[in-house]
Formats: C-alpha cells, sequence, structure tokens
C-alpha cells in the first residue's frame, strides 16, 4: 500500500498520527493523551477529508 496512517508515541509521551505517501511524511496531527483520540483522530480525517475546502491564496 502506498499510503497508510501512522499512531506513534512522541518524546512527551503523547499519541499523534501521521500520514504517509510512498514513506514520505504528509502530515503529522496534534498530540493526544491515550491512544483512543489518535484512533479518533484517523476516523475524522476519514469522514471528512472528501469534503475539505481548497484555498488557493
Amino acid at each position: 500500500m502506498a499510503h497508510k496512517f501512522e499512531i506513534y508515541q512522541d518524546k512527551a509521551g503523547e499519541f499523534r498520527v501521521r500520514f504517509k505517501y510512498n514513506s514520505e511524511i504528509i502530515f503529522s496531527t496534534e498530540g493526544y493523551s491515550d491512544k483512543s483520540g489518535a484512533k479518533r483522530a484517523i476516523e475524522s480525517i476519514k469522514k471528512h477529508v472528501g469534503d475539505a475546502e481548497v484555498v488557493d491564496g
């Protein structure tokens, strides 16, 4: 698979999500105190990304 979400724990102990495409990190989320927050972020991104507005400016 060329793209994937990864949940990881940062140096501060917070859980974050990064999205990778062809091994390149495209974006990373804010930190969450528990893994379930990171999992909810992934579900929210999957649900709403198709409706995201494009701003060119």
